[in-house]
């Protein structure tokens, strides 16, 4: 048969900036610029962007382009147990959505309460108490939530309608929901940026602190961020790049994507700072404090923010459509690389079908992230699966492609194809700089959770929701490799 193509460059390339761009260029890179240093922080961002992310974006592009297949079938292509790694990538990205789903369903309550700011001034109580209804602490699970659990639904049905035809739906969705958002973020820029107190909350984001650079926890963080932010090891990019002509620019197409990532990512840091340095100067909130919020900067910092604006209800609904518009392409695209590497397998199933039954599979995942302890079993999931899976499957890739397919016959056919031309130096950043770089990440943050549990929390849910979740993944890859294996020719 015949693979599906994209309509058009134009939609390939919304499509993988719209899976590349999502909550954490809101929440993630603002806080970690404001954290390790502000401007300087830009130094190993864009370092980290130039050493690891475009030139895997590329190997990533190249794999799926040039194997006209998933993931899985990607790296089963150049030895069949190296299917694994794609299996693995899309696993982890699978245990992704099943708790990003539900991040996506308190931003859809939280564009409901914006109508009325039914927060009021405790925000954080609000968030804690009235949203997520949590427990004492994550080994009281407590039950399901239903308010969640309902929006939690509605996320799922709009995830399943944007991919149920797969990539035909995926290229009409991606005309609206890729640029919309950034229209907003730029809305709600300007807006920021023209109240009283947003001068100071800019010069605290872009002015450098250049003694941070000595730190290795800013490197380390600036790697981290640039290796999530892009989707790389989801198997989201070599879904994509699988239903492109054999011809396409794959270079071009990969630095467009990483440049437009991080000036997104950039942009919302002058937002979000605009809008704290606004509210540090209302309520004499020191601006470190403030920058220091993390994830939580968009469900207590930003709801309380926002209700200090004038309009208030109508920024802080666009603030949460915002946010519900970025999350959906990163969603979806998770879903997508899972239905790819199944579709390729069992080509028979009808695409609609197959997308959801994977659909439905996600939101029962995803149930236990709706109890009152969900917000703990969230965090443990997140950073076992990012810190450690996804870090593993990228070193895999590279190894694979570096060393087992060949980094030089990969870069022959990206040249051939590419109207930038890469040199080898690329091949010699796949083949050893970059698995280097990824096992000293991996053994930083092995380091660090030896040394302290992640939060301090009981080491059966620990061993349960993070060590446990890791392990499977892994097991159920090798078993999917080797149960798929083509009997031997007798």
């Amino acid at each position: 048969m015949e693979r599906v193509r994209w309509n058009s460059r134009v939609i390939f390339m919304f499509a993988a900036i719209g899976s590349a761009v999502g909550l954490g260029n809101v929440w993630r890179f603002p806080y970690l610029a404001g954290k390790y240093g502000g401007g300087a922080f830009l130094i190993p961002y864009i370092s980290m962007l130039l050493i690891l992310g475009i030139p895997l974006l590329i190997m990533e592009f190249a794999i799926g382009q040039r194997m006209q297949l998933g993931a899985s079938g990607s790296f089963g292509k150049i030895k069949h147990m190296l299917s694994s790694i794609g299996f693995g990538a899309v696993l982890c990205g699978f245990v992704v959505v099943s708790y990003y789903a539900v991040i996506m369903a308190w931003s859809l309550l939280y564009l409901k309460f914006s109508f009325n700011l039914e927060w009021g001034s405790q925000t954080a109580k609000f968030f804690s108490n009235n949203v997520l209804c949590l427990s004492e602490g994550p080994s009281a699970a407590g039950q399901v939530i239903t308010g969640i659990l309902g929006a939690l639904v509605i996320v799922w049905i709009l995830i399943y309608f944007s991919i149920w035809k797969g990539i035909k739906s995926v290229s009409k969705v991606v005309t609206f929901t890729m640029p919309l958002p950034i229209i907003l973020l730029i809305v709600l820029g300007i807006r920021g940026a023209s109240l009283p107190g947003a001068i100071d909350g800019i010069m605290y984001y872009i002015r450098p602190n250049w003694l941070a650079l000595k730190d290795p926890e800013v490197w380390s963080a600036a790697m981290s961020q640039i290796f999530f932010t892009l989707s790389l090891a989801f198997g989201i990019m070599i879904a994509y790049a699988s239903y492109q002509h054999h011809t396409s620019d794959i270079a071009k197409n990969a630095v467009i994507t990483s440049i437009a990532n991080s000036c997104i990512s950039i942009v919302a840091g002058f937002a979000v700072f605009a809008t704290l340095g606004y509210m540090s100067t209302r309520q004499g909130i020191p601006l470190g404090e403030l920058a220091a919020s993390g994830p939580s900067l968009a469900f207590i910092v930003f709801p309380e923010a926002l209700s200090l604006l004038p309009m208030a209800p109508l920024f802080s609904g666009l603030f949460f459509l915002m946010l519900i518009t970025l999350g959906i392409d990163s969603a979806f695209s998770l879903v997508e690389a899972v239905t790819t590497v199944v579709s390729d397998r069992y080509p028979h199933l009808r695409r609609e079908d197959l997308s959801l039954y994977v659909c439905i599979f996600g939101f029962l995942s995803g149930i236990v992230f709706t109890t009152a302890s969900g917000l703990y079993y969230l965090g443990i999931v997140d950073h076992f699966i990012t810190n450690y899976g996804l870090v593993f499957v990228g070193l895999l890739e590279a190894v694979a492609v570096g060393w087992i397919y060949g980094a030089e016959k990969l870069r022959s056919y990206i040249n051939e194809v590419s109207d930038i031309k890469i040199g080898r130096w690329w091949s010699f950043l796949i083949k050893y700089l970059i698995p280097v770089l990824l096992m000293v990440l991996l053994y930083t943050s092995l380091k660090r959770d030896i040394k302290v549990p992640y939060e301090n929390y009981p080491s059966h849910i620990i061993w349960i929701f993070g060590w446990g979740m890791l392990a499977f993944v892994a097991v159920a890859s090798y078993l999917f490799a080797h149960l798929s294996r083509p009997p031997k020719k007798k």
